[in-house]
């Protein structure tokens, strides 16, 4: 076999050519002048002919929110008001209570706050505390269930 005898398998569609004759007529369905009646004319599809585009007229949203969601944070204040001595604070009785919302168990909670502990509680393993409510519950003569494999991320 010869390069010479190689043909092309599929016809290939001829190039549209517009002004030469035909049937398309005088401005050869490009109409009068302008930016597009010329050759090799490309108007970019974004463009609105010089006026302000709709997104320039769109309200701007300012500030930042941030998308890693947070814990619920819960106060040992509103628990120690709530929860009587020696009661056993887990998720459930934290929703019961309505000190959280169910809707917001998901991320985990965490308890925060600097006052002294009068009561005894005992936290269960999937309350996150802080290190001056662990001191100050354990002072009371509390206790604080903790999983090992929890590592924390305040």
């Amino acid at each position: 076999m010869l390069r010479q005898d190689l043909q092309v398998s599929q016809s290939r569609k001829k190039k549209k050519t517009i002004g030469r004759g035909g049937k398309k007529g005088t401005y050869s369905g490009k109409g009068n002048k302008g930016q597009k009646a010329r050759s090799g004319a490309h108007v970019d599809p974004l463009f609105e002919g010089g006026r302000s585009t709709l997104i320039d007229h769109m309200k701007k949203k300012r500030g930042f929110t941030s998308r890693t969601r947070k814990r619920s944070i819960v106060q040992i204040t509103d628990i120690e008001k709530n929860f009587e001595n020696g009661a056993i604070i887990s998720v459930e009785s934290l929703v019961n209570m309505k000190l959280i919302a169910r809707k917001n168990v998901f991320f985990g909670i965490k308890v925060l706050g600097n006052a002294k502990v009068a009561k005894k509680f005992v936290f269960e393993k999937e309350i996150f505390i802080s290190e001056t409510v662990k001191k100050a519950v354990l002072a009371a003569g509390g206790e604080v269930k903790v999983e090992e494999n929890i590592k924390e991320k305040a």
